[in-house]
């Protein structure tokens, strides 16, 4: 993956925006902050974004539902033998991984504009929901490649990201990894015994 300053300064912004969003919500991913953080003149975010901060925030949303998504055919292909437990398994063990690595700090930009802007701005509340849907859709996508019926996979592509949202959220309150660890161990019975097998 390339780093930050590999990429040109809109999506360098874009990035940083989602970074900001992950650590502080949308109050923490205003325009100065984000200029700041992707080491970009400042003036250049209106030439960018001429929507402002809401259109920032906005696509920051949907790169990372477009993240999020890439990452389930990542995870799908580094299995030895792909299984539905195992990809909810690397799902978890990537914030497993931050949060042992890195504390508690960051979570999911899309669940934090989600919080933040839930009663608030339309275009947002699109953006959050486009990306929930285009990741729901890869894990869905993924789910039925392995065997998984296609009316069934989309149902428990849902249930796998709250499942993980929600042990995020607690992972971070506790300032502990057990949440996600838990989440792991008890949906993956649960979703390996959807996979119809043959004969």
């Amino acid at each position: 993956m390339t780093g930050p300053q590999a990429r040109g300064p809109r999506e360098r912004m874009v990035f940083s925006a989602a970074q900001l969003l992950r650590r502080g919500g949308v109050a923490a991913a205003g325009m100065r902050e984000v200029a700041a953080h992707a080491e970009a003149p400042r003036g250049s975010l209106q030439h960018y974004f001429p929507g402002g901060k809401e259109q920032v925030v906005n696509e920051a949303v949907g790169w990372a539902g477009r993240y999020a998504a890439r990452r389930v055919a990542r995870f799908v292909a580094a299995l030895p033998e792909p299984t539905p437990s195992g990809l909810f398994a690397a799902m978890v063990r990537q914030w497993t991984d931050e949060y042992e690595a890195a504390g508690f700090a960051g979570g999911c930009p899309v669940a934090a504009a989600t919080v933040d802007c839930a009663e608030g701005t339309q275009s947002t509340r699109e953006a959050v929901t486009a990306a929930f849907a285009e990741w729901t859709g890869a894990v869905a996508d993924a789910l039925a490649g392995m065997g998984v019926p296609r009316e069934r996979a989309g149902s428990l592509a849902t249930l796998m990201i709250s499942s993980l949202e929600g042990a995020i959220l607690m992972a971070r309150a506790q300032q502990d990894v057990r949440p996600l660890a838990t989440v792991s161990a008890e949906l993956g019975p649960l979703l390996d015994a959807a996979v119809e097998r043959d004969g």
